[in-house]
Order: C-alpha cells, then structure tokens, then sequence
C-alpha cells in the first residue's frame, strides 16, 4: 500500500518551499488526488445554503486548500518544464485532466460565483479586496459561471481537452528539439567560437563517440545561433536551418511530432469557447481582462507600428543584400545566410563582434552585478541561500530588505536535455496575508517565492559560461518579471505581485529592466573579461552602443508578424482551417524578406499554442509603449536617480493589480504613454 502521508511525500509537506530534490512521479497520483479531494471538500462547505458571504471565511476555508493544491501542482508543472523525463511525463499528463476539471468547476461554481457577488456588494471594502471581487466576478463569467445544462458540460470538455493538446504541442517541441542531432567535422565548424565547438566535442564524448574530429550539434539554442551567426560552412547552416524552421511539423524527423493536427483543433475549441461565453471570437474574449479595448484596435496599432518600422527594416535588408554581394560574394542571400551575413555586416560596420564582446560577460560576473543594481535602485539585496533543487547547476537565492526576508528565487539559468526551450519567470508562491485554517489564532505572511529559467550556454574547459550581450538583456528580463513578483507590497491573494495584471502590461517591468543593458555605469559592473578579469574597454562599449538598433526595423517587423499572426488567427473565422494562409498574407503584408516555403514557425510557435499568449503576443509591443515611456524619466531624472527608482517601485513595481495598470503608468508617469520614446529608442523617430 502507498504512504501518502506526508512525511513519505514531499507534495503533500506544508514547508514554506517545495522539497523538488525528494518528488519522485510515484509522488504525484495520491498526492495530487489527495488535495483535490480536501480542496473539493473546502468548496462544498463554502457553498453550502448556511455558509455565510464573508470573504474572509471564504479565504481561510477555499483559498487555503486550492492554494496548497496549485503549489503542489506548480510543483510538477515545473519539473515537467524543466527536467522531464518519460515516468514523470507520463505521471503529469495522467493528473491533468483532473486538475484541469477541477479549476474548471471552480471557475464556473454558480454557488461560489453568488456568494463572490454577495461579498462584492458589501459596504466598506478596502480597495485590494474590491478590486480582487471585481476581478474574480469578470473571471467567473468569463469561465463559463453562467453557463447551464449542455453549454456547461461542453464548455468543461473544452478546457480539459484545450489542457491536454497545450501540453501536447510543448512536449512535441522539447522532442522535436531535443530528438534532433549532427556530427559535425572540425573542418565544417570553421568560424563556430571555440567555447561553442569545445561543448559540441564533450557532448559527442558523452555519447560514445570517441573520433575526435566528430562534435555534436544539436538545435538547443546556445548551440543553434552561434553556428548560424558564424560557421563559415554555408551548407551546414542551411542543415541546421531547416531542421530548426521544421520541428514539430510535417516536414520534420516523425510524423508524430506535427503539431499540425493539434494547432488545428485547439483554434477550433478557443473559437467555440467564446462563441459559449457570448463572443464573436476568441481574440474578443480575450481582450476583456486586457488594457486594449478590441482586436480592432490591436490590428490598428499593429499595422501603424508597421508601417512606420517598414522603410528601416526595407533599409536594413538592402544593406545586408549589397554587403553579402560586395563583401562575400554573395549573390542572392537566403534565409539560413541572414544571421551570418548581419554579424558579418555588424563587425565591418561596427567592428566588433558578439563573440568578441561575449569574453567580458561571464555568468558569475554578470549575476553579481545585476544583483547590484537591484540593491541600488530597490534597497533589497539577492543572498545566496540553500534549498532543495532539481539540478545541481540550479542557485537559490534569498530577497532581503533591512536584513527581513522580503522574498526567494531559484535560478535555472543552462540549457539541458529535457528542458523547455527559451526563458521565463513563474511563481512558486505568491505574497498572501494567510489566514488561519480556523478561526482561532491568527494567520501567517506567506512571502513571494519565483523561478527565473533562461537556456544559456555551460560553460567549457573550466571557464564560466560566456553570455552575449543579448542573453544578458533576456536575464535582466525575466530578472524584471521577478521583481514584478516579488517586490509586492500587496498581501491579498489574486490582486498581490503579477496576480490579475492586465496581460498586455504584465512585459512593462522586465521590459523595463532589459534598457539596464546598455548604461555604461551598468556594463562596468557586469564585465570581467574570461581571461585577464579587465572590464569590458568603453571604445568597445561605444560600438556596442552605435550598433544598439542594428537590423531594428527587421526585428520590429518581425514581432509584429508573429503579433498579427496570432490576432488574426484568434480574430477571424475559419481560421484554423488556413493557419499557414493565414501566416502568409500576414507576411505579405509585413514582411519585407518572406522566408522559404518550407518554414514553419508556427508548429514551435509555444506563446500562443501552449504559453498563455493566445491573442495576446501583442502584449510585447504594447508594453514596449509603456516600458520606454516609462524609462524616459530615468533618462530625464537620471538613470540611478533614487526618487525615480523609490517612484516607479511605489506605483508600478509594489501595487500588484490592486490599481488599473494605466492608474499605476499616469501616477508614475504624470500622464497617459505615448509611443514617441519606444521610436526613440529603436533609432526610429
């Protein structure tokens, strides 16, 4: 018989953080079983006729059951993110669709959702506990609480089947990425850094491959870009490319990967979940907890950003056209030449090159200045801490202000096998004045705890892994996430950190964090070259800084292709039946390079198909307005100017959701964004 006590499984401990290091998949059935079972039983007593409408019953009876659920569950969703294997996929998905049902029936309680109601109506609330009802009432309609009888039952088979197709497309990805691989001669990596063929050599090594002339390439990013940008072999870039722009699709390694099929069908079920919930379209649906008011008016922002981004990408492409026929005789440029030929462009314009500036920015050297900044601008300190991980490369960290304990951090910072592509912040925990599970004695300050996951590259001969300039912009990033998160000051559940933040404003303080990158008081604090430790030279830095907008227009095109995609896939009906169509007049109309017909983006397109970004990757471009807007003050009151950074931690950082995210840009900023600093700043103006 299996010991579900909890002192056998770590998922059922009440600790402060999750014992990742003890949770086996044999953990996961009666533990996730056992806690929805008490949450389940947590609901019934809420709802039944004689429970009182008091928020605060509610919370101490609810909250806390469905809180310990979901941080067991955020548990497991994040070692399935992070390191899957066959056992714990398998115990995952097996658990899916009874949490899936679970959230479901609690989203669309009628009985719960009329004692919110009752609460909400109530005299004399404070404004984090009105805006927390208002927000939960929008929430409970938009999960289908008024829906009755057959609308109901199809509206809950929706999202369990919408659930398990999202999990689906990830794990296609991971396997399409981690399934694919090329021994790779010496002579063919030819220009490839020497940290990067040094890896490619160990990971052939670790395989058995014992021909020291064979290194192994795989499509993990630390390994993909760097031979894009450099390899002199035009063929094994055009090889890499391919599979690259193929994973997970029809033209891919196995069929059984083509997330074709399921892209298909869960555009098909979001479309039929709006039309239940009373919209148009799902796009429609989905703007109403958003700061933009329609799809109409995304679409319109989108194609005004393009059309003024248009001329300067058009001027981007002619210069890496003529530069690739003059420079390297390059007739006619294709998809798999265009990173090559930028750094190549980049390092005559400029001259210098990533690879130059990367030997000043090791990982140890640029975590200890980021974490410096932090304490400059916010007064809090990052203290390495001891915690229970999931891999030895994972670090701690603990959050301190005035010595308190304010926060926690785990940071997962290599790429590995089994691991999701990319980068993010989730939350472990969020900051909650915790009740006490009864009525007696008082209740406890549960502080905010998150993940930071980036896929940089190990580091190699002993040496610490090397970062480029662009990596080091995507740590500070998701570094602004965190400190969304942890910074709180708000201890209401739902309302506290990122909690019920309009998604198009949720990018505004990583963001934020990512102009950092390119003050020169900032660069000398986070460079130490490799070898001799000297900062990284200001004659380099003053490169660096002329080349910031290189191929700006291109990238700005890019990201409004891959926004206008996704709000048109949402938006229009019939969608599903045309998504490469669809992606192609997207193109038509944007793009100025187009690429092969053979790519497919959109079957490793995660953000929209399995990361919550469906009709909302706009969000990056919408938020980009408010980041830049908001980073002006800094550059008019001055970048470490203690005031502006007290400002901007006291009306955007510190007030969860509890204010409208506009509320919280006017009172930081004195008055409504406009886009002229995000031109500004990407040399547009």
């Amino acid at each position: 018989m299996t010991d579900t006590s909890a002192a056998a499984n770590p998922l059922l401990s009440q600790a402060s953080l999750p014992d990742f290091a003890a949770i086996d998949p044999s953990h996961i059935q009666p533990a996730i079983t056992e806690l929805l079972a008490q949450a389940q039983q947590a609901l019934d007593q809420v709802t039944a006729p004689d429970a009182p409408a008091d928020y605060d019953f509610l919370s101490r009876t609810l909250n806390v059951a469905s809180e310990r659920m979901g941080t067991a569950w955020g548990a497991v969703g994040h070692l399935n993110a992070v390191a899957n294997t066959p056992a714990l996929r398998e115990a995952y998905n097996a658990m899916l669709p009874a949490v899936t049902e679970f959230s479901t029936a609690l989203g669309a309680n009628e009985a719960l959702f009329a004692k919110y109601k009752a609460i909400a109506a109530q005299p004399g609330l404070s404004p984090e506990r009105a805006q927390l009802l208002k927000h939960a009432v929008r929430d409970f309609v938009l999960a289908g609480a008024e829906l009755e009888g057959e609308a109901r039952e199809r509206y809950v088979k929706i999202q369990e089947r919408a659930a398990e197709l999202g999990q689906a497309f990830s794990e296609h990805v991971m396997d399409a990425t981690d399934g694919w691989s090329y021994l790779a001669t010496a002579a063919e990596l030819k220009g490839v850094p020497p940290d990067v063929i040094a890896n490619a050599r160990a990971a052939a090594e670790k395989d058995g491959q014992t021909d020291t002339d064979l290194h192994k390439l795989t499509l993990h990013f630390p390994v993909y870009m760097p031979v894009m940008q450099y390899a002199e072999d035009r063929a094994l870039r055009e090889r890499l490319y391919r599979a690259y722009v193929t994973r997970a699709s029809e033209l891919g390694d196995k069929p059984d990967w083509d997330n074709g099929p399921l892209m298909q069908e869960l555009l098909m079920l979001r479309q039929e979940e709006a039309k239940l919930l009373g919209y148009a379209n799902f796009a429609e649906a989905s703007m109403v907890p958003k700061m933009a008011s329609s799809p109409a008016q995304v679409i319109e922002f989108l194609r005004d950003l393009a059309a003024r981004a248009r001329p300067y990408a058009q001027r981007d492409l002619d210069e890496v056209r003529d530069f690739a026929k003059a420079a390297l005789q390059l007739e006619d440029p294709q998809a798999w030449d265009l990173p090559y030929v930028s750094e190549k462009l980049k390092e005559a314009r400029y001259a210098f090159s990533d690879q130059e500036v990367r030997q000043y920015l090791t990982l140890p050297r640029v975590l200890d200045g980021l974490f410096r900044i932090v304490d400059k601008l916010f007064g809090v300190q990052l203290v390495p801490a001891k915690a229970s991980v999931w891999d030895e490369s994972v670090q701690f960290c603990e959050l301190r202000r005035d010595g308190q304990l304010i926060g926690q951090v785990y940071l997962d910072l290599y790429a590995r096998p089994g691991k999701r592509p990319g980068a993010w912040m989730d939350e472990v925990r969020s900051r909650w004045a915790r009740p006490a599970a009864s009525t007696g004695g008082a209740g406890t300050e549960q502080i905010p705890v998150a993940h930071l996951v980036c896929n940089f590259p190990q580091g190699a001969d002993g040496k610490p892994a090397l970062l480029t300039h662009d990596d080091v912009t995507t740590l500070f990033h998701e570094c602004g996430h965190g400190l969304h998160h942890l910074l709180t000051r708000v201890a209401e559940l739902g309302v506290s950190g990122i909690s019920g933040v309009e998604w198009d404003a949720v990018e505004l303080p990583s963001q934020f964090m990512e102009n950092f990158c390119w003050e020169w008081e900032v660069i000398q604090q986070l460079s130490s070259h490799v070898d001799t430790g000297e900062p990284l030279p200001r004659a380099l830095f003053d490169k660096m800084l002329a080349a910031k907008n290189f191929q700006a227009g291109l990238q700005t095109l890019r990201q409004i292709e891959f926004a206008l995609f996704d709000m048109r896939l949402h938006a229009e009906p019939g969608a599903e039946t045309r998504i490469q169509e669809v992606l192609d007049e997207v193109r038509a109309e944007v793009a100025v390079l187009p690429p092969p017909a053979f790519n497919r983006f959109q079957h490793s397109f995660s953000h929209i198909f399995a990361g919550g970004y469906a009709a909302g990757y706009y969000s990056y471009k919408w938020a980009e307005v408010l980041s830049a807007d908001c980073w002006s003050a800094f550059e008019e009151e001055g970048v470490f100017n203690p005031a502006t950074g007290r400002r901007y931690l006291d009306e955007i950082l510190s007030m969860g959701s509890v204010r409208d995210a506009m509320d919280n840009f006017k009172a930081f900023r004195g008055r409504e964004p406009t886009i002229d600093a995000l031109l500004r700043h990407q040399g547009m103006a």
